[in-house]
């Protein structure tokens, strides 16, 4: 997933530091230097709070004079003249919100994580401000582009459609109350994932009895000793997921369960509902019936009614699928348990292990034994080295917001004769207090043609992070590393654009996790799992037989899976278009559940108020479905031939990743595969686990 709140492009300042991955065009200013640190990185120069906020200001400022600039010009207006200066204005917001995102999501100081969100809350009233400036859009609008590349009217294009989506056209109290409305929104989507964030739930353990089925190295690491004399366990996913999978006790798994689903609750459930209603106001100031009206109207689906056909198109396919897989899991587990009449969500995962350690003899416990997080990075590594023709290099001895933090430059290897830098990637992979608690990448520095390298990060909280630990992976955990790491390529690759506006994550919204999805598909490939996955006590590679258990057992549960999937879609969608006096998000929340799978709801389910893509996604979660369509598509492209070595990897590249958002997502689809997009491997991808 990219990061949801990140405001991702860079500096203007073509300057750099030891930290920095810029063709230094100019001498760093003693001044900057002396007081900010580093233009490009805002942790560099120390944790100083004076520090960081005057960094934050002069990138404000430096925005401000380049909109200054723009509307000070005389004569008839040009690309140059007028796009240029706008460009570079949204370089120095976006450089100062991508680094307090950074602070707010990933610092362990809380002092810095406060202060990285008042200053997001600067950056997003400067860019409600500059998207509302009557001046700058009539100077935008003035501009005749028709001589100009297709990439350039491309992004003037869509420059002018977001203008009008702000509400430019309308007259000034209108423009007012937007302005104000969006300033509200603001701090409550901050607020909403700051709680995310901060919040961890906590259970304690009545005796070591509670933890039978867990593995070995999870029991040494939850001694009474190593907690502080009383076993605790927190929701963080190194401890949730494997209570989830594997314990027997199934008031520890309810305990668990009720413990993560109700994180940053009641306080998020007050603050959706004003979100809700905050973004409602806003659809209306803009003459819009919906929020979801408004949020569609500039992606690929167009309209909220096709989301509804998308998601009742893939409900066809998965729904039989589910059906089948539920009906063998209780048959499965009455087995057990014979009284047993429905499976509660809380025994979701375990007796899905259970019975996948019987139908397919996989257990995968045994799996974890294969995937130790210091070599499953490696190997990912070098997956994308291969598969995208680039070379990935360790940096060491920057200055980084935390020890743990490792970076990695990206080279081209595309010319064995010379060295191209492409960008930097910084991975911070393990959890610790403060931190956001998910999964995501996003951007640092977007990059700019002869300009400014890309750079971006990933955050993680994987196992591996405790001296204790030997960081054994669920397969699961693997596939989300690889997703993220798409992610990462794509903001590399694609981020080196005439302009910033045209930058990797500057393609339509429900096109972006088509590169991350696509890449889960590559652990099909036993040569590429074969790089990395070796037991860790004695090298030995994976046997082929456990290998073809695991893909057989990871394709059964897709129905199910995406029935969840389909459910969660729904429910962002109506809450964002329906009449707020008609939302009751705890009730809707409970219909999406039931819904989303044939598991029995529990009580105490508040997963609402930790379903943060309700927050940078809204209405359009359905963005994941309409990806994975067309990422499964895509990945039917390199069947038939090595996936790494083959020429459909460069083509690739070149078709899709490069472009970035210079082209439409409509067009880079049929690039690639001379036509749209079809359902057909959608269709064939669920039904291979029934198949199976």
């Amino acid at each position: 997933m990219v990061g949801i709140t990140e405001l991702t492009v860079e500096t203007s300042l073509k300057m750099g530091s030891e930290n920095s991955t810029v063709s230094q065009t100019e001498p760093l200013p003693d001044a900057w230097a002396s007081k900010w640190g580093d233009p490009l990185h805002i942790w560099v120069g120390g944790t100083d709070v004076t520090r960081v906020q005057g960094w934050a200001d002069a990138h404000l400022a430096a925005a401000d004079a380049e909109v200054q600039a723009l509307v000070a010009v005389s004569g008839s207006r040009t690309v140059e003249n007028t796009l240029r200066p706008f460009d570079e204005a949204q370089r120095e917001l976006d450089l100062a919100g991508s680094g307090a995102s950074l602070l707010t999501n990933a610092s362990p100081q809380k002092a810095l994580r406060d202060l990285g969100q008042q200053i997001s809350q600067k950056v997003a009233a400067r860019a409600t401000e500059l998207s509302l400036n009557v001046q700058v859009y009539q100077a935008l609008a003035a501009i005749d582009a028709s001589n100009s590349d297709a990439a350039t009217r491309h992004y003037l294009e869509n420059v002018l459609l977001q203008y009008r989506l702000s509400g430019i056209d309308k007259d000034d109290a209108t423009r007012e109350r937007v302005r104000a409305l969006s300033d509200k929104l603001t701090m409550e989507l901050l607020s909403f994932q700051r709680n995310i964030a901060d919040s961890q739930g906590k259970i304690l353990v009545k005796d070591e009895t509670e933890l039978e089925g867990l593995p070995a190295d999870f029991i040494a690491r939850h001694t009474a000793a190593a907690c502080g004399g009383q076993i605790t366990l927190t929701t963080d996913e190194p401890d949730y997921r494997p209570v989830m999978t594997y314990a027997k006790s199934e008031s520890l798994r309810r305990r668990m369960y009720l413990a993560y689903s109700g994180r940053a609750y009641p306080a998020n459930e007050v603050l959706l509902k004003q979100v809700l209603a905050t973004r409602a106001e806003f659809a209306r100031e803009l003459g819009f019936t919906s929020w979801a009206e408004l949020a569609t109207v500039d992606k690929l689906v167009k309209a909220p009614a096709n989301v509804r056909e998308l998601l009742a198109e893939l409900g066809k396919a998965a729904k039989p699928v589910a059906e089948r897989e539920y009906a063998q899991i209780l048959a499965f587990a009455q087995k057990h348990m014979p009284d047993l009449k429905t499976i509660p969500a809380y025994g979701a995962g375990y007796w899905m292990e259970l019975y996948q350690r019987e139908a397919y003899g996989f257990d995968s416990l045994a799996v974890r034994a294969y995937f130790q997080f210091a070599e499953v990075q490696r190997g990912v590594l070098e997956t994308m080295e291969r598969l995208f023709h680039v070379k990935l290099q360790e940096v060491k001895g920057l200055e980084l917001w935390h020890d743990a933090v490792t970076v990695f430059d990206v080279e081209d290897a595309t010319d064995a004769s010379k060295t191209k830098k492409l960008g930097r990637i910084y991975l911070d992979m393990h959890p610790r207090e403060g931190k956001n608690k998910w999964f995501n990448a996003g951007t640092i520095v977007t990059g700019i043609r002869n300009g400014q390298l890309p750079e971006a990060r990933l955050n993680g909280n994987f196992v591996g992070g405790d001296a204790r630990d030997p960081g054994l992976m669920l397969y699961s955990d693997v596939v989300t590393f690889f997703h993220e790491f798409g992610h990462l390529m794509h903001a590399i690759l694609g981020s080196h654009q005439d302009w910033v506006g045209t930058s990797a994550f500057n393609v339509e919204w429900d096109f972006v996790e088509v590169p991350s999805q696509m890449l889960e598909e590559f652990l099909r490939d036993k040569k590429i799992v074969d790089s990395f996955a070796k037991h860790y006590e004695t090298g030995e590679l994976m046997p082929d037989d456990l290998f073809r258990k695991m893909l057989r057992a990871d394709a059964f549960g897709r129905g199910l899976g995406y029935e969840r999937q389909i459910a969660l879609a729904n429910y962002s969608l109506e809450l964002h278009d329906r009449p707020v006096d008609e939302i009751d998000v705890d009730a809707m929340w409970k219909k999406a559940a039931k819904d989303g799978g044939p598991w029995e709801w529990v009580d105490g389910n508040k997963g609402f108020a930790t379903f943060g893509h309700l927050m940078g996604y809204s209405s359009n979660y359905y963005t994941y479905s309409l990806s994975k369509v067309i990422a499964l598509d895509f990945f039917n492209e390199f069947r038939g031939e090595s996936l790494l070595d083959g020429p459909v990897g460069m083509r690739y590249r070149r078709i899709v990743m490069e472009p970035g958002g210079s082209v439409s997502a409509k067009e880079l689809v049929n690039n690639f595969l001379g036509r749209s997009q079809s359902y057909e491997a959608f269709r064939e991808w669920m039904k291979e686990g029934i198949e199976n």
